[in-house]
């Protein structure tokens, strides 16, 4: 087994890591390089799925490390693609088509879409729309209803175990599990001397509270998270700017407030 780092990063992916409009990332390669310097690892975790997580920790030449995908749902083991079994996700459709249909026409999900209509909702590409649609564990989707037809549509979910959660764009169905739980398991097989987490979104709170250190990226286009658990302590900051230069920013500013 590697040696213990000295850091573990675990990073959400849009609107924080990369831009939450354009999917560049560019401009958090500064603070990208100096975490590689210290040895530190990063842990992507996002509402991704497994192909579309495997092409971006190929292009941040992050393999090294484990990513967590689905919101929590599932991990991706360190140097390997491997593709998880999609039982749990066609749970889930099947749930979806047993609850009232006054409920369910407010919920599209990524499996009522064609990949060309999931490119066109998220600015993805074509091929990483379809990647976006390959998924094994949540099922992420657009809500049209009301606040009170929400408050039901989750009420009949929970009768067939599937809970929710908001992020930054999408209402995620799937079976409990969150960024913060994989996170857990994580820290515990590589136990680092620090950990710091960053997000944007309110699936990313349980993450950024667990960590030593919680950055908060901005979201022009979400609700501002209210203050966490920590913020008065100073382990929880808020970044000034949004995404990556946001996320660049922050984890320059830590690395020397830990003498790294």
């Amino acid at each position: 087994m590697q040696d213990a780092p000295p850091l573990l990063v675990f990073t959400d992916l849009d609107g924080t890591l990369i831009d939450h409009d354009t999917y560049e990332w560019a401009a958090a390669r500064p603070a990208l390089d100096a975490l590689s310097r210290v040895s530190a690892g990063v842990v992507l975790a996002s509402s991704k799925t497994a192909p579309e997580v495997s092409a971006l920790r190929a292009q941040l030449q992050l393999g090294a490390w484990p990513a967590i995908i689905e919101n929590g749902a599932g991990v991706v083991p360190a140097h390997t693609h491997a593709t998880p079994d999609p039982d749990a996700y066609q749970q889930i459709r099947a749930a979806l088509r047993e609850i009232p249909d006054a409920l369910r026409q407010h919920f599209t999900g990524f499996g009522d879409l064609r990949p060309a209509e999931i490119e066109k909702l998220t600015g993805l590409s074509a091929k990483a729309a379809a990647q976006a649609r390959e998924r094994a564990f949540s099922e992420p989707g657009l809500w049209g209803g009301d606040d009170a037809a929400l408050v039901e549509f989750k009420a009949a979910l929970r009768a067939f175990g599937i809970s929710t959660r908001e992020g930054g764009r999408f209402l995620t169905l799937s079976h409990g599990k969150n960024k913060s739980d994989q996170m857990a398991r994580i820290i515990n097989h590589y136990k680092p001397r620090h950990t710091i987490a960053l997000g944007d979104a309110p699936n990313d709170v349980e993450m950024l509270e667990t960590a030593d250190f919680g950055i908060v990226i901005p979201n022009p286009k979400g609700r501002r998270l209210p203050e966490l658990k920590g913020e008065a302590q100073g382990h929880i900051i808020r970044a000034q700017q949004a995404g990556p230069v946001g996320w660049n920013t922050a984890i320059l500013g830590l690395l020397e407030r830990l003498d790294l």
